[in-house]
């Protein structure tokens, strides 16, 4: 029996056996470990790209809590990519704004999308649950389109064994154990991975000594949407910070400071989160309006991840992989970010387009961007929670400074938000060739902007020539990929400042995950084949 370990809060992939719970394990090419939005994103990409997928959860849709609520404007621009963001954005509470306070006062407000011409905002807050219920939204309209995804639910993986060119897995389900093969196996299992400890895996790091409360309100209330942060809050029972969002259905989520030695079940008793919340909004409106818990939890931060994130065929995605502080939404924008990554590449070496040596650069870039998500984590949560009086006397010195004088409000870390990291100097890329913007250059990924018929990412699908200005080059094919040309004659003002910068005419290569390979002023034939090259590690 697969006893559930938490309550659902939509049924998504209800159990149904299929006739390879019996007989000789089946061998797929693609097995996915876990439904959250990490898993469903790869499934969904993967099976858009003509790759047979399955994924396993051991539960039958999305478990029950906001979670995850802050959702990039990166990954924003994936799901639709994938056909899933129409809903996200229609049903999520769009914001680019920001403010900072200290005690009553407003220190600074931020915006992170000051400029148009982005068919996506910097943000939405939607809950986990919706996001997951969307991505398994836009898989069924694959599948019924011929997408080769198949999503089984309360398949739990009881025994994984690795061998040189495949994984055997042991699966449990309502109607007893089965076994099946995979060519490749990816965890998107979350941060207690049971792949994790089945393979005997390290998962190395810090735990920060603080607690955090969670409380999702339900009421009706005029704040704007936006981030509000507090240090010092004036409302009683915060400790150091306070964070209040609004999300989708009038529910609001904000974030106590509790502090490390706690009685956590006191201070889960609904009398004391009440009392905490009430000396917030009365603070704030005057008076206590009427509101419903919805859901509350507490935390703790941690910083871990794995040392490797490829185990020969074994791949870790997500949470399973790192694990970051919620401040900063870096933990499921990243995590979609990985799947991104992986899902072009196991797509090319499963077609013997490219060899294994392509799927160690996976490890490669997604470690890196760990680190850079664990460092920023890191800091954010030393700034906001000081443990010496060194460290509190120079973070007051910052917020005095930041009230005052706007060179200092960048000292400030509330939890710096996600952005995509930039693989500088990584492999699979080119140097830079081109006097351009230096948010376009190799090793990022693209940059929205307008164009006549939309928005430019809307047309870089797979390896893809941008030429901007000039003439276009005629269609490119070389080791055995179909490369389409994308010609801007006449490029929009936002278009030539995010992509020409001072050059006149510019001709970018673009991978499958929509990251820059190489940038030129001209197209030559040798010099792109050449960088298709390095960027399928044939080079």
């Amino acid at each position: 029996m697969v006893a559930s370990r938490y309550e659902t809060a939509f049924k998504l992939y209800p159990y149904e056996k299929v006739a390879a719970q019996s007989g000789t394990p089946a061998r797929h090419p693609v097995v996915i470990v876990g439904g959250g939005p990490v898993g469903l994103s790869l499934a969904l990409d993967l099976g858009k790209r003509g790759t047979p997928v399955l994924l396993l959860d051991d539960h039958d849709g999305a478990g029950l809590g906001s979670k995850a609520i802050c959702f990039a404007k990166r990954t924003l621009d994936i799901a639709h990519r994938l056909g899933a963001s129409t809903p996200m954005v229609d049903k999520g509470v769009v914001w680019n704004v920001g403010r900072v306070f200290r005690g009553d006062g407003q220190l600074f407000g931020f915006d992170l999308q000051p400029e148009d011409g982005h068919r996506n905002p910097a943000f939405i807050n939607l809950q986990q649950p919706d996001f997951e219920r969307f991505l398994v939204d836009a898989i069924r309209v694959s599948q019924d389109a011929g997408a080769p995804i198949e999503l089984r639910g309360r398949n739990r993986v009881t025994g994984v064994e690795p061998h040189d060119n495949h994984v055997t897995l042991d699966i449990d389900t309502p109607d007893g154990p089965y076994q099946l093969e995979a060519d490749y196996l990816v965890a998107c299992d979350g941060a207690r991975s049971g792949l994790r400890d089945m393979m005997g895996l390290s998962f190395d790091g810090r735990v920060f000594e603080d607690n955090f409360l969670i409380a999702d309100v339900r009421m009706k209330a005029d704040f704007p949407t936006e981030r509000w942060f507090w240090f010092e809050p004036p409302f009683k029972g915060a400790g150091q910070s306070a964070l209040l969002h609004k999300q989708p259905d009038d529910i609001w989520r904000i974030d106590f400071q509790l502090g490390w030695d706690i009685d956590r079940a006191k201070e889960l008793d609904e009398a004391n989160i009440r009392a905490r919340v009430d000396a917030m909004l009365s603070s704030q409106t005057g008076k206590v309006p009427e509101y419903e818990l919805v859901w509350t939890s507490i935390y703790t931060f941690q910083c871990r991840r794995m040392q490797s994130f490829r185990h020969g065929p074994v791949f870790f995605a997500g949470d399973s992989a790192h694990q970051v502080s919620p401040f900063g939404a870096r933990g499921a924008n990243s995590g979609v970010q990985d799947a991104e990554n992986l899902a072009w590449k196991l797509d090319l070496v499963l077609k013997d387009v490219a060899d294994e040596r392509l799927l160690e650069s996976y490890a490669a870039e997604r470690e890196f961007g760990a680190d850079e998500n664990i460092l920023n984590s890191s800091r954010a949560t030393d700034f906001m929670t000081p443990k010496s009086k060194i460290s509190k006397s120079f973070r007051n010195a910052v917020l005095d400074l930041a009230g005052k004088h706007a060179f200092a409000r960048p000292f400030v870390n509330s939890g710096r938000l996600s952005v995509p990291c930039v693989y500088d100097g990584f492999p699979l890329f080119c140097a830079d060739a081109l006097d351009g913007p230096a948010i376009t250059r190799p090793g990022a990924s693209c940059v929205d902007a307008p164009v006549e018929d939309g928005f430019l990412l809307d047309h870089l699908h797979g390896f893809t020539l941008l030429a901007i200005g000039g003439g276009a080059p005629a269609p490119f094919t070389a080791h055995g990929i179909d490369m389409p040309v994308v010609h801007i004659e006449a490029p929009s003002p936002l278009l030539a400042k995010r992509y020409l910068g001072a050059a006149k005419t510019a001709l970018y290569l673009i991978r499958p995950d929509q990251h820059i390979i190489g940038r030129w002023s001209s197209f030559d034939a040798e010099t792109v084949e050449a960088a298709l090259s390095t960027s399928l590690a044939k080079g």
